[in-house]
């Protein structure tokens, strides 16, 4: 491309970027001096602007529409779910002003805001996290400008409007929440990054990658491939419930759903049989061919065939009429790596299934998945042995070890779960991600700590040095 043409898009980016960013800040120091009570309003109020029955109903009709991915019902139970969730933890935690004491240290720790938030969304949730990552922002008492995918740009547009709404009915400013005008395009997205001062980003490892070039402190997550192992003592017919439900849920767009199961041998062929009867089809050899012919084109995900209904796949893999009525689709694998497409993600209906020697077997075959693709995401187990989590969990380069979950709903928080809600799972330096954690408001906070004196707390060096001078000398 003419290097003119591309300078003077960069231009027009950063000169339309610009205005945001001048309102998002007028808007932050009109709520400067908000109390926590006043604070928590202004999250309230997004978290209703999307909870609100009728609206996350039409946002989910919007989003199926305008981006092909996923289904209505699905996205209405997560455009509640992990609203309702998200608001639970926020209304839970401090934000303003002092936010932990600590008179054994003599520490006061005070919060401060990040300042404006450059917010990329995908396509795959253009209303839940936005809103997510908004209220988050908004805990902080910070602004959030939304840089939305180009392809969920209708629903995320209608969502912020939405969320704008929801601040004019509290007397709020409504700037604290904009979103990148169109045309949508890298390069002001770029510019938005740029002029922020904290980016946070879900979606493509293409813009995770742009935000920490970008210059301005960053939060990205990683790409999921979630494995998950099935032993010898879990209950079957439990696990395949579960999976089930997880692997349908809106068509599979969460990076939480499970993407390959690893069934010791002992048990394969019953765990098989319940998968089957939870709305599992298990390909034959010749049908597992027809799902990688059409599920990969040109070495990429089909997009036409990610996320759909499975009457969708069903047809498109030409699949025997029994498979009309399944719910997803099992394929057999034994491979890693690009070789063997089904060993990575595939954001859609298709589960690989693996058999394992045993539970050992079952842990290498994990790490070699996620060698692949995945790796710092997370993993999941269905037993009732507690010490093999804990062995997968000391063992398995992941930030999130599941026991016993419908993985979809456990990862990214849930009300039977420890972890926080969120839609954006950080993945660690295994992803080359700056958090090791679910997203949240923590993130979006700055903090002064105040330091008062305390009595000394000087060891002698026989404390701290005897031991190793006793074994190796001084």
């Amino acid at each position: 491309m003419d290097q003119t043409l591309i300078d003077g898009n960069t231009q027009r980016a950063v000169a339309a970027v610009a205005p945001l960013i001048a309102r998002a800040r007028t808007a932050m120091a009109a709520i400067a001096e908000a109390d926590q009570e006043r604070t928590d309003e202004l999250v309230i109020a997004l978290a209703w602007s999307l909870y609100r029955p009728d609206r996350a109903e039409a946002l989910a009709r919007l989003a199926v529409a305008d981006t092909g991915l996923g289904n209505v019902p699905d996205k209405i139970v997560k455009n509640q779910r992990k609203t309702f969730g998200t608001l639970r933890d926020l209304l839970r935690a401090r934000s303003v002003g002092v936010i932990e004491e600590d008179p054994a240290s003599g520490i006061v720790r005070f919060a401060k805001p990040v300042g404006v938030v450059a917010a990329v969304t995908p396509s795959t949730n253009p209303s839940a996290t936005a809103v997510n990552k908004a209220m988050m922002a908004l805990k902080g008492r910070n602004a959030v400008i939304i840089a939305p995918s180009p392809s969920g740009y209708a629903t995320t547009s209608a969502t912020v409007a939405a969320m704008r709404e929801e601040l004019a009915r509290i007397d709020a400013p409504l700037d604290l929440v904009q979103i990148l005008p169109l045309p949508a395009s890298k390069e002001a997205t770029e510019a938005l990054m740029q002029a922020a001062d904290l980016v946070v980003v879900t979606g493509s490892q293409d813009n995770v990658r742009r935000a920490y070039r970008s210059g301005t402190p960053a939060i990205g997550v990683g790409a999921g491939n979630v494995p998950v192992i099935i032993d010898e003592t879990a209950d079957l017919d439990d696990a395949a419930r579960k999976i089930a439900a997880s692997k349908t849920f809106d068509n599979a767009t969460s990076c939480s759903s499970e993407n390959a199961l690893v069934i010791v041998d002992s048990i394969y062929d019953e765990a098989c049989a319940a998968l089957r009867r939870a709305g599992g089809f298990l390909c034959s050899a010749d049908a597992r061919e027809r799902v990688r012919a059409a599920l990969w084109q040109g070495g990429r995900l089909n997009r036409h065939l990610i996320a759909r209904d499975a009457p969708i796949l069903a047809d498109a893999f030409a699949l025997p009429k029994e498979a009309a009525a399944a719910r997803f689709f099992m394929v057999e694998e034994t491979g890693f790596g690009p070789a063997h497409p089904f060993s990575g993600e595939k954001l859609s209906l298709v589960l690989a299934l693996y058999r394992a020697a045993d539970f050992r077997d079952a842990v290498a075959i994990v790490r070699r998945i996620l060698d692949y693709q995945g790796r710092g995401h997370s993993c999941g187990i269905h037993t009732r042995d507690a010490g093999r989590p804990r062995i997968l969990a000391e063992q398995i380069d992941v930030v999130r070890v599941l026991v016993n979950f419908a993985h979809t709903f456990g990862n990214g928080g849930g009300f039977d779960s420890g972890l926080n809600f969120t839609l954006s799972m950080g993945c660690g330096t295994w992803q080359k991600n700056s958090i090791s954690e679910n997203l949240s408001y923590r993130h979006f906070l700055n903090i002064t700590h105040l330091v008062r004196p305390i009595p000394e707390d000087r060891p002698s060096e026989q404390a701290l040095f005897g031991r190793y001078w006793a074994k190796y000398g001084k």
